[in-house]
């Protein structure tokens, strides 16, 4: 930074009375994607509820997640993610990430921040970097078995890196010492069907309830696989089964249209589903794609899934979390390329057919469940910033939070 910067933050700097008193506040960072957002939202609705303020950095995406956040300020810090391969645009967002410090640190001066915690995405970058600069302790959190890249970056500098699962990958094994294991927190609309009753269907001709989801944004894929999937199904099937299922508006009339000449029980189709957990726990059997939030909300609702990695993301993100998701009996996984009509409509006779499968999946998945993660973090966090008060406000491990360990 230089030095015109750094002496446009230091006048930027409030009167010390500006800042909270008795409270606390943390700074939340996060991607503007469900997946990096509940898990901070989760955590907000703690550590509001303990009497605590939390303010949002993110993008512009966030906005239309932040309604469902009481308590919580947003704050848009400007952000860019670096790409080598185009070398020309560099320059532009190295511009764009020293703005996103200088933003956070202005914010975060004026509010008094206490601790800071990442949820990965590179908008969480900035302003965890601008805590580092502010002496405030950070904390990140991946809620996947891979350690995402922002994360990757500022383990040197966390004071704790919480896991969503026991094993996690991309770690040096000096930074493995910091690594907390909570879970992933979920939503309270999460928790409010927390290991909800779960009564697969015992006789030939119940009801057998599917939901379908592809993830905040759909799924393209699903709109072809599913309806080729369940036109393979026997008709003695289909007239039993109760489908809900997402997908995208650009295909909601393709989907319509292969579906309804079938003679499904009933059929519900939605762009966007905002009571997603109760659905959850409606269904019977999930088929969804492998993102971190879902799995975490599969497990603390405990139900059976069949999960269909996205087959491009870096480092088989969710590959890997359908992988530990599996291993532990909850679910069945289906690599993109292998799931044909032929073997997912396959797996789905058989499961129909087979309630103690999907009882003993439903019970593995409660006992992977964290439905407590959020209050644990919590603690960690409030322990933290106890570390830091007591040091001294905002010079805890001698001026450099990045050392506690």
């Amino acid at each position: 930074m230089s030095e015109v910067e750094q002496e446009q933050v230091e006048q930027e700097r409030p009167a010390e009375e500006q800042k909270a008193g008795g409270r606390r506040v943390v700074a939340l960072a996060a991607g503007g994607t469900g997946g990096h957002l509940f898990p901070a939202q989760a955590l907000a609705e703690v550590l509001v509820r303990r009497g605590h303020a939390c303010v949002l950095f993110s993008d512009e995406r966030a906005a239309k997640y932040i309604r469902d956040m009481a308590g919580v300020e947003l704050v848009i810090s400007p952000a860019a993610t670096i790409t080598p391969r185009k070398p020309w645009k560099v320059p532009g967002q190295l511009l764009r990430i020293v703005r996103g410090v200088l933003t956070a640190r202005r914010e975060m001066r004026r509010r008094g921040v206490a601790a800071a915690v990442g949820f990965g995405g590179y908008p969480s970058l900035p302003p965890l970097l601008a805590a580092w600069r502010e002496k405030v302790p950070l904390m990140t959190h991946d809620a996947g078995v891979a350690i995402g890249k922002a994360n990757r970056l500022l383990a040197p500098l966390a004071a704790r890196m919480f896991t969503s699962f026991a094993r996690v990958t991309g770690l040096k094994p000096k930074h493995l010492g910091k690594t907390v294991h909570v879970g992933n927190p979920v939503r309270a609309a999460v928790l409010e069907v927390a290991g909800a009753p779960y009564a697969p269907p015992e006789r030939a001709d119940a009801p057998f309830r599917l939901l379908i989801t592809g993830g905040s944004q759909g799924a393209h894929f699903f709109a072809e696989a599913i309806p080729a999937a369940l036109a393979s199904l026997p008709k003695a099937l289909l007239r039993r089964l109760e489908v809900v299922m997402q997908c995208r508006e650009e295909d909601m009339e393709q989907v319509r249209s292969a579906l309804q000449p079938l003679g499904l029980a009933a059929l519900e189709l939605a762009p966007f589903l905002a009571d997603l957990p109760r659905r959850m726990a409606w269904a019977h059997l999930v088929i969804a794609r492998a993102g971190a939030s879902t799995i975490a909300e599969l497990m603390v609702i405990g139900r059976p899934a069949i999960l269909v990695p996205y087959p491009h993301l870096a480092d088989d993100e969710q590959g890997q979390n359908a992988e530990a998701f599996a291993h532990g009996g909850a679910g069945w996984v289906m690599r993109q390329h292998e799931a044909t009509a032929e073997r997912l409509g396959g797996l789905l006779t058989e499961l129909a057919h087979a309630p103690e499968l999907l009882r003993a999946a439903h019970e593995a998945a409660l006992a992977q469940g964290r439905p407590d993660a959020a209050e644990r973090m919590a603690d960690v966090v409030e322990q933290v910033m106890a570390e830091a008060a007591q040091a001294g406000e905002g010079t805890a491990n001698g001026g450099n939070p990045g050392e506690t360990t």
